[in-house]
Order: structure tokens, then sequence, then C-alpha cells
């Protein structure tokens, strides 16, 4: 008659002790989680100084452009690698929030069809981003531009579609974000050696959950 309640009450110590010991479980996984995305991110800090010495202290001459956010500068790295850097403007309306978020977003992303973070770099007056350099530059400049345009035949503009739709599909449905760029125009479409397309510029990303479909896009953002 005894052994009865002494083995329901061992069950129940038993069943609340396993809850504790699988909530500590699920702490530290998600302990070891954010760690390594900030030991991720962290790897890809450059130094404001090999920044300076890259673009030659941001001169005039490496400058390749000016956006919403701020400006693009090519440079090169010690080991001889060309760079894209992007310089926020500190007029920017782009805060800290969303420049990690661009960081940890395109970091995790890879495509063929997007333009892959090689970096970043933070310091109090500073935020900027170092990108692979893309020779052709950037799409609209290609179909604007009458001289250009015309070397743009046919097969390399469906190319060019196909890459950026493949891009998109990646986004919205391959990757394990989901992410809808919001800003996304031939500017934002850059060019390598071999024509081929990608995307850039994830400032203005919307970041979906996995189980969501849907989200609050009322608010009007891009140019």
């Amino acid at each position: 008659v005894i052994a009865v309640p002494i083995s329901t009450a061992t069950l129940i110590l038993l069943f609340f002790a396993l809850r504790i010991l699988m909530k500590k479980k699920k702490a530290r996984e998600r302990d070891y989680a954010e760690i390594k995305e900030i030991s991720t991110v962290e790897s890809l800090q450059f130094n404001i100084s090999t920044i300076r010495a890259a673009t030659h202290n941001f001169s005039i001459d490496n400058k390749l452009g000016e956006g919403g956010f701020g400006e693009v500068y090519k440079g090169t790295l010690e080991n001889g690698q060309e760079v894209a850097v992007k310089r926020l403007l500190q007029s920017s309306k782009q805060g800290i929030v969303e420049f990690k978020t661009e960081v940890a977003l395109v970091a995790k992303l890879q495509h063929k069809n997007l333009v892959k973070l090689l970096g970043f770099c933070v310091t109090f007056k500073e935020k900027i981003l170092v990108y692979e350099f893309l020779p052709n530059s950037s799409l609209d400049r290609f179909l604007f531009d009458p001289t250009n345009s015309a070397s743009l035949d046919w097969r390399t503009r469906l190319n060019i579609i196909i890459g950026i739709a493949r891009g998109l599909m990646y986004l919205h449905e391959d990757s394990r974000l989901k992410v809808i760029h919001r800003d996304l125009k031939t500017s934002n479409i850059l060019l390598d050696h071999t024509m081929n397309p990608k995307i850039s510029d994830f400032g203005l990303a919307k970041l979906f959950g996995e189980d969501q479909t849907q989200g609050d896009t009322k608010r009007i953002v891009g140019t």
C-alpha cells in the first residue's frame, strides 16, 4: 500500500528533473548558436587601417559611385585581391541595427547570383562593408547607356534575367532564411567578368521566419 505513493512521487520527481535538464540543454544549445554566430561575424571583421590602405584613404580616384546609404570605393588588399568597399555616410539613416542585420544576413547567404560579403569594419565613426569586386559594374550602366547597351545581345540579356530570377528564388524559397530585398533595381544588379548577374545591397532586406510567407510591407522603402 505504501509502495504505490512512493513510486508515484518518484515518477513526478523524475518528470520535473527531466524537464529541467531539457531546458538547460536547450539554453546551452541556444548560447552555443549565438556564440558561433558572433564568432562568424567577428571573423569577417577588417581593421580600419587595412581598409584605408586598400582604398588609398578613400581616394576620389578609387570611388566607384554613391548610393542612398553612402559611397562605394574600389580597394586592393595586401594579397592583391580587389574588393568593393561600401562606406556608409555618417548622415545615413541606416543605423547600427540595420548594419548588423546586413552583415549577419549576407554572410549566411551563399549563391552564385548574390554578391559575396567578404567582411566589414566598425569604428566609432565608420560603418563599412567589404564585398567582392565585380568589374562590369551595375546593370543600369549597360541598359541606359547607348554604347554599352549595344554590347548586350539577346542571349546575354536572357542569361541576366534568368540569373536574377534564380537569385530571387534562392532568397524567397531555397535559403534557410526567407528574404525580400525590397530595393531591387538595375543599379543593385552587379555584373562579373562573364556578365553573370549578382544581386547586391541587402540593407533594406525584409527577413521572414521559416514558417512565414507574409510580412508587413506597407512601409514604403527603396528608391
